[in-house]
Parts: structure tokens; C-alpha cells; sequence
């Protein structure tokens, strides 16, 4: 079986075509514009590519109920020009082999169970944090699921005394993705101090600070057994995971342990490739 998977990110598409982590065919990226330029680019792709099935691991909020009218269709997201827009229709016609959708991290913590820092669980979270922060909660081996998929990075969090940010997402201001993802470091300190903030920034604290909290809330909520923090964030900045578990434990004050053989939070093993072949692993998922 070949299988082609489309990663719909805020910033750029990652599209792929593999039969598995080890066998790659083919890759392309882009960047993400308007859902017409992106979707008619991502078209042109696999057009010209032979597989058996796709999966679209995207950006979200997504309308994931199979009985909605509006089902594969982006919601209230923040990316402009995206709330309204059928991400699932025009690819699925494309490609004319079975499809299957969820949201970009749902997809990359399957991958990861699959392939890589997950394997052996059927309980697992996958944070990202970048463009936003996005979690894809896995319980029992399925995403979670009831009236919406989750959204726990736009949680409302204890702010540090005298962090006085507004917070950068324009839904909640000072949620999590407010006060952690890549937007709002660029508006705490620019552009281009971003990538070379010192490990012992002062700004690094209310980021910590959020991201504890988040994993202190998933893990109070669903008790996963490993949390893989991935990202462009991350990526650039990787003490940020021993950071995190570090308020985690604090903050849990041992009413609850976590599970032995850590670290309990990890970058993704899978790095870069955890998107990507997430919408691999639903493609994998896929039925006719």
C-alpha cells in the first residue's frame, strides 16, 4: 500500500507520499495562503501522484462529525480567510481513494504511537507548539472525541505576578497559545530575538509557566502515559522540555506520580516528521 498524506499547517503544507517512516517517496512543501491558492497547489500535487489512500492531518478547529453538513470544513479558526472552508471536498475529489481527516495533532500523536515516543501506548498527548499550541489527546488507542475534538491549548491559565502581556491569541487573549505560542514571543520581544533567546531569558518563565499548566490539566483530565512536546518552538529550544516537566511536578505536589522510566515529557521522536506522517498514519486509518 502507498499512501499520501497532506500535513494543512498555519504557516506551510507538508505533503508526503510513503508507504511508511522508512520507505519515502516523495515529499513537497509549500506555503499556506489563501484555502483557494493552497488547495488547488496541494490538488496539483497528487494529481500527479499514484496511492491507495490520503489522510489530512490539519490545522483546526475542524468539524469532524461525519452527520454534520459542514463536516471537514474549518471553524473559528484564526487564520484568516480559513473560517468556513472545505478542506476535506475538493482533496477527497481529487484524490478518489479513500480519505480520512483529523486535526494535525491528533494525526501526530498517532504517528508517534506508531512509530516513534508512543509506541507501546494506547494513552498518549501530543503537544505542538508553534504558530499555536495544539494538543492531540489519544485514549484507549482513539482520539478523544465528543461534541468537537479538543482544544486544550486555548485553556485559561493562572498568570505569573507581574506578567502583565495581554496575550496574542485573538479569541481568549492570555490562553495558553496566548501567552506560549510562537505569535506571542514575537510580540513579547520581535522577530528577531526570537530564535536567539537565551535558555535563562526571564520571557521563558511564562511560557513554562503556561505549558505546565496545560500538561498539568491533561494529565489530571486523561492521565496519559508519555507527553511529547514537539513545534517550531520547541524545536528551536529544546531545554524547554526538562523546564516543563519541572513545573509540572511542582504544580501536581505529589498528589499524583507520574509514571516511571522518564522523562514523562519528550520531544516527539519522530522531530520534524511527526506532522507529516501523522497524515500517513490516518491515511493508514482510512476506510472505503
Amino acid at each position: 500500500m502507498i499512501y499520501a498524506g497532506i500535513e494543512l499547517g498555519g504557516t506551510k503544507c507538508a505533503l508526503m507520499l510513503a508507504r511508511g517512516p522508512d520507505d519515502v517517496l516523495a515529499r513537497e512543501t509549500m506555503p499556506t495562503g489563501s484555502p483557494e491558492e493552497t488547495l488547488g497547489a496541494i490538488a496539483d500535487v497528487l494529481s500527479g501522484w499514484e496511492f491507495d489512500a490520503l489522510g489530512i492531518a490539519s490545522f483546526g478547529p475542524l468539524d469532524l462529525d461525519p452527520r454534520s453538513p459542514t463536516y471537514g470544513h474549518a471553524m473559528n479558526t484564526p487564520k484568516p480567510g480559513w473560517v468556513g472552508a472545505d478542506l476535506l471536498g475538493p482533496l477527497r475529489a481529487v484524490a478518489g481513494v479513500p480519505t480520512a481527516l483529523d486535526t494535525d495533532v491528533n494525526g501526530a500523536a498517532l504517528a508517534e504511537m506508531r512509530w516513534g515516543s508512543g509506541q507501546g501506548f494506547g494513552d498518549f498527548a501530543y503537544v505542538t507548539v508553534g504558530t499555536g499550541v495544539g494538543v492531540g489527546l489519544i485514549a484507549n488507542g482513539l482520539p478523544m472525541r465528543g461534541f468537537g475534538h479538543c482544544e486544550l491549548g486555548h485553556i485559561r491559565v493562572a498568570r505569573l505576578p507581574g506578567d502583565a502581556f495581554a496575550g496574542s491569541c485573538p479569541f481568549h487573549g492570555d490562553c495558553v497559545e496566548g501567552l506560549a505560542a510562537g505569535p506571542s514571543l514575537i510580540a513579547r520581544v520581535g522577530a528577531g530575538r526570537v530564535t536567539t533567546l537565551a535558555p535563562d531569558d526571564p520571557v521563558w518563565d511564562s511560557v513554562v509557566s503556561a505549558l505546565a499548566q496545560l500538561c498539568h490539566a491533561i494529565v489530571c483530565a486523561a492521565a496519559p502515559l508519555r507527553i511529547a512536546i514537539g513545534g517550531g518552538v520547541m524545536e528551536n529550544h529544546p531545554h524547554l522540555h526538562s523546564k516543563i516537566e519541572e513545573g509540572l511536578v511542582e504544580s501536581l505536589n505529589g498528589f499524583i506520580t507520574l509514571p516511571k522510566g522518564g522523562p514523562y515529557i519528550r520531544p516527539p521522536a519522530l522531530g520534524r516528521d511527526a506532522g507529516p506522517l501523522g497524515a500517513i498514519a490516518l491515511a493508514m486509518t482510512a476506510k472505503p
